[in-house]
């Protein structure tokens, strides 16, 4: 690997020091198969090695490092997760129940224009939720921005009313 040092005992030291280096990385994260990954870093540099020593420039133990780093991504995708048993149900539950109820009482509370707003703001997720809200926007007449300032309005008045409701719920 005259990669990485022009002399054949300092490049092979060079190579050592490298993989002791990998397989730290690999086991302060975790894997139980460490040097394995960190020989598999190594099988994928070399493959490419005749591309990398005429364009790479920097320390080539740097690019071990990012390849390495794209292994250990790899292989967290092919573990399997283990099945988790469900969490037992605690005083917690029951008070998120409470608290639903009260959103639910206070959504009633609202003018029919705030609830229908609160709940199309609120609507979808990623992108859809992005348009969802423009169109929202559009068919008001105003700017996002503005209809950010409603939804917020709406939603600090909505958490005043949940956290009474609780409130009233603890003492009586």
């Amino acid at each position: 690997m005259i990669w990485l040092a022009p002399n054949r005992d300092e490049a092979g030291k060079r190579y050592e020091t490298i993989r002791i280096r990998l397989i730290k990385i690999f086991t302060c994260r975790g894997c139980n198969e460490a040097e394995e990954l960190a020989d598999e870093t190594f099988n994928r540099v070399c493959s490419k090695i005749d591309a990398l020593s005429d364009s790479y420039v920097g320390d080539p133990a740097l690019y071990f490092y990012g390849v390495a780093h794209k292994i250990f991504l790899e292989h967290l995708r092919k573990r399997p997760i283990p099945p988790q048993p469900p969490p037992p149900i605690t005083a917690a539950d029951d008070d998120v129940e409470q608290e639903y109820d009260c959103l639910e009482v206070c959504m009633q509370r609202l003018p029919p224009n705030q609830r229908e707003l609160a709940l199309d703001y609120y609507r979808e997720d990623k992108r859809a939720k992005i348009d969802r809200r423009k169109a929202l926007a559009e068919n008001l007449g105003i700017g996002l921005n503005a209809l950010r300032i409603r939804a917020h309005r709406i939603r600090l008045t909505l958490q005043a009313c949940v956290q009474e409701c609780m409130e009233s719920k603890a003492s009586g």
